[in-house]
């Protein structure tokens, strides 16, 4: 991924953040009232292509209930669907392009989440937690989830690819902006690697710059400068398949805010208006 890594043919959609990786943050109403115009709005008040009309709940498609901690204050919603196991994914990695600076290993969890959704393989319903009492209404677990859908590009809440959806991405991954790839902007306050490329805008990391644990990273001037906002570009832990020293890795959610109203949900205000989004990171 050196310079810049191949024309974009797609641009990969995000289903959504999670805790897991340290991305989530508590949804105040006002975001959650983002949220249900969206296309990410999947209950019966959906005005997407896609939804369903057994429950007019909007975040249960991706999130836990919010519970809250010994003070009473909300803590970051937990993921509420079951992430894709078995899938084979054919990555970038397999093109071997030499403009490619870091290792590309399996797609992260961030990646994964999105994908659970995306790769068209699994339904969007396929929740763990069900609204009202929280259990599954048909008693069917995995098998027969209970909701009724309505949309021309789904089939039984899988996503499937009609006038060349863009939100389908399949398993076949070689033609999308590679995820679960090391970022070589290079350490800043500790060495966590050898990625280092000038071509790269360096990355920020944590209170008092922890490059080797994070949370990294790339500050955009949409917001303010040092402070990690939803407009800048996140940075994700490598993948429990990577060996140690690899440094910070992008993900789908890297360029993907799935609580935006931005077209294609890109992070930059202005999306990919003049590459916008791509020279975030890259320096060209």
């Amino acid at each position: 991924m050196g310079s810049i890594v191949k024309p974009h043919h797609r641009t990969i959609l995000f289903s959504a953040a999670v805790l897991i990786l340290g991305f989530a943050a508590y949804m105040p109403p006002a975001l959650a009232a983002g949220i249900a115009d969206t296309k990410h709005n999947l209950g019966s008040t959906g005005t997407g292509i896609n939804h369903t009309t057994n429950t007019a709940e909007i975040c249960l498609f991706c999130h836990m209930p919010v519970e809250v901690d010994s003070t009473g204050a909300p803590l970051p919603p937990l993921w509420n669907k079951l992430l894709p196991t078995n899938t084979v994914y054919s990555t970038y990695a397999s093109l071997q392009s030499g403009s490619i600076s870091g290792t590309i290993g399996k797609p992260g969890g961030n990646s994964l989440e999105c994908l659970s959704c995306h790769d068209g393989a699994q339904a969007m319903d396929n929740v763990i937690n069900f609204p009202g009492l929280g259990v599954d209404p048909t008693g069917g677990g995995a098998a027969g989830r209970g909701f009724t859908w309505v949309g021309n590009r789904q089939v039984n809440g899988k996503l499937i690819n009609v006038n060349g959806s863009l939100a389908v991405l399949g398993t076949d991954l070689r033609d999308d902006h590679p995820i679960g790839i090391e970022y070589c902007g290079g350490p800043r306050g500790g060495a966590i690697g050898t990625c280092k490329d000038s071509y790269y805008v360096l990355p920020t990391a944590g209170i008092g710059g922890n490059m080797a644990t994070g949370p990294w990273w790339v500050d955009t001037p949409d917001g303010i400068n040092g402070v990690r906002e939803a407009t800048d570009m996140p940075l994700y832990a490598a993948a429990p398949d990577r060996t140690s020293g690899i440094g910070p890795q992008v993900e789908c959610g890297s360029c993907h805010d799935p609580h935006s109203t931005n077209a294609l949900f890109l992070r930059r205000i202005a999306g990919n208006r003049n590459s916008i989004t791509c020279l975030s990171c890259h320096v060209k």
